[in-house]
């Protein structure tokens, strides 16, 4: 997951990559580290902890001027976030410098090799290994980086990209990568490399799309692109849509309140463009036809956390809407049970990064047994929309807060949009019916926004309960995934337990974690739908109310038999059954990141986590 940033050009690089570091933070904050070429040699500072750490190492030892730099923000897998396991890392001759995103699953063999050639290692970490690789390779290649790290891929296994640079040759910065995210910044005598493109983006909005096992040599004047056999290949050049603005805080206090703030513009363009000259829905990139989405026979979604709990919803709409049964699978489950998929399938994978690996491994071995495959992704350009059959891009724009808010939203939406298209395609619906859910589709926007206009009342409550040892959370129908969503919400940013159930699976043990005065926050559905759910959520309440839970319900306006049935009641605009999750996930947003903000932690960068999750 961590932060890669390396620059070749006229500026200090030092500025440059910091700056960098800083947009990339988000990917990982156990350790950050630089290092520079000057005068023939490297230097490296590095430190455990933020990037304010390192800032502050810096400002005491200062590194002298250069214009060929790299840097890393760490997210920690092998090896706890120390100093030694801090990248750079550099070869045991002090020639090469490294820094590693990814997991290289056969660096304990390859650690061995080193260690009885003598070479003494002075991290815990697998990244290590690659530097003294490289460094051993060079005698073999002429001295020549980019093939040393031809040599030297083939040989790891697993998940990486690679950065690496040699101060024998300061021209040039080289990179590499295998299931890991690794873009090019293309300036004007000066280039970039990154994990994201938010690293680079003040600087230039012209990037290309790296490959599966591709090397990237950058220079100040040009880039090359090669495989790992050492064939040039042409790398596909695009813009990226958004500017350096999108990615700072923009007055708020926290990137997730400016997110939370920005759902109903995402909301909005994610509709945005949705519809041809002939009023049917388009998808943004396919290889898939009408005549295939016709012979699908299931639906499969793949997903992570919150994409997996938008996939949930999905399912509710697409079955409604094509009868076709979907199932909602867990991408880090899903190769290793053995599914079943085949032509006849169609697999959804969701991911706001488009690089979550389990989601991308998910694909792949969908791929493999024949599915059919489409990607709804935020990031343009980025692994999974490239490797799937076709796409449909959320354009939630930069999600830098770690727990997703904007993306949930605007992934419904596109999930939503995918339904409709398989229902248009197959013929399960008329045009009226699915104009007519476009047209409530495309009144969310403002549903959402004033949702946000009246949410005051819940961060009052979640001051109330900010001492409570854990929260539930119960919802029906689509209810019930905006629950686990909610509480999802709670374990990221407040570090409590909390846990999201089906209303109706109380009984059936969870209704035991109920005691006096325990949270219980209710998604309500709407009584103008099937009158059934409402009632029966009715009565969930009264059960936990009855052995002493303080209930919170989210409800519509107009929903007066909650009124004294629920202690609290936060109130969202009336919806259609489908598009409530749209409004009611909103006040449990602002819920985990106000109690959050009450115990006093980190809410842009909570413990543990990052925000896009590059290893499996």
């Amino acid at each position: 997951m961590c932060g890669i940033v390396g620059y070749v050009g006229e500026k200090q690089a030092l500025e440059v990559v910091v700056a960098g570091l800083r947009r990339l933070e988000y990917r990982g904050y156990d350790s950050a580290g630089v290092a520079v070429i000057s005068e023939g040699r490297l230097e490296v500072r590095k430190k455990a902890g933020k990037l304010v750490n390192l800032e502050t190492l810096i400002g005491q030892d200062p590194l002298p001027q250069s214009t060929t730099g790299i840097g890393h923000t760490r997210w920690a897998t092998h090896g706890g976030p120390t100093d030694h396991n801090a990248h750079p890392h550099v070869s045991d001759d002090g020639r090469i410098a490294v820094i590693h995103n990814g997991i290289i699953e056969n660096f304990a063999p390859l650690r061995d090799e080193l260690i009885a050639a003598g070479v003494m290692l002075s991290s815990e970490t697998d990244s290590e290994i690659v530097a003294h690789l490289l460094a051993r390779a060079l005698p073999e290649v002429d001295q020549d980086l980019a093939a040393a790290m031809q040599s030297v891929c083939p040989r790891l296994e697993g998940a990486f990209t690679l950065v690496a640079m040699d101060p024998n040759d300061p021209s040039l910065v080289v990179g590499a990568r295998r299931n890991s995210p690794l873009v090019v910044g293309l300036g004007e005598g000066e280039n970039f490399l990154a994990s994201d493109v938010a690293a680079f983006v003040d600087h230039t909005r012209n990037a290309l799309e790296l490959g599966q096992d591709q090397i990237v040599v950058v220079r100040a004047d040009g880039v090359e692109v090669r495989d790992f056999a050492g064939t040039e290949v042409e790398a596909k050049p695009y813009v990226v849509d958004w500017d350096a603005s999108a990615a700072e805080k923009g007055g708020y206090d926290l990137f997730m309140l400016k997110e939370i703030a920005e759902q109903p513009k995402a909301v909005a363009d994610a509709l945005r463009g949705r519809i041809d000259a002939e009023q049917r829905i388009k998808l943004d990139e396919t290889a898939l036809d009408d005549a295939v989405l016709r012979d699908i026979t299931k639906v499969v979604v793949v997903a992570c956390g919150t994409a997996a709990h938008a996939g949930m919803v999905a399912k509710y709409a697409i079955e409604h809407w094509t009868r076709l049964p979907v199932d909602v699978e867990l991408a880090s489950e899903f190769r290793y049970r053995d599914p079943i998929v085949g032509p006849d399938a169609l697999v959804i994978a969701i991911s706001q990064s488009g690089e979550t690996m389990d989601t991308l491994m998910a694909l792949r071995h969908a791929k493999a047994q024949g599915a059919r495959t489409l990607a709804i992704c935020n990031t343009v350009g980025s692994t999974i929309p490239r490797e799937s059959d076709a796409v449909l891009y959320t354009y939630a724009g930069p999600e830098i807060a770690v727990a997703s808010t904007k993306a949930f939203l605007t992934q419904i939406i596109a999930s939503y949009l995918v339904g409709l298209y398989l229902a248009q395609a197959r013929g399960t619906m008329f045009e009226d019916e699915i104009r007519a859910i476009l047209s409530d589709l495309g009144d969310m926007p403002q549903k959402v926004d004033l949702v946000l206009d009246t949410v005051e009342p819940i961060r009052d409550l979640s001051r109330r309960f900010a001492d409570s040892p854990s929260v539930l959370f119960l919802g029906r129908h689509v209810g019930y995934p905006v629950a686990l969503e909610g509480a999802l919400k709670l374990k990221e940013l407040a570090y409590m337990h909390a846990e999201g159930f089906p209303a109706g699976e109380l009984k059936h043990g969870p209704i035991a974690l109920i005691e006096e005065g325990i949270p219980v926050i209710v998604v309500v559905p709407s009584p103008r739908g099937r009158a059934v759910l409402h009632d029966k959520i009715v009565s969930n309440i009264q059960e936990v109310r009855a052995r002493g839970a303080s209930v919170i319900a989210i409800a519509e306006e107009g929903d007066e038999a909650i009124v004294g049935v629920a202690d609290h009641v936060i109130r969202v605009p009336e919806t259609p059954t489908l598009m409530q999750p749209l409004v009611s996930t909103v006040p449990l947003q602002v819920f985990a990141c106000e109690l959050a903000t009450v115990k006093g932690h980190d809410v842009d960068q909570p413990r543990n986590l990052a925000k896009s999750v590059t290893v499996e």
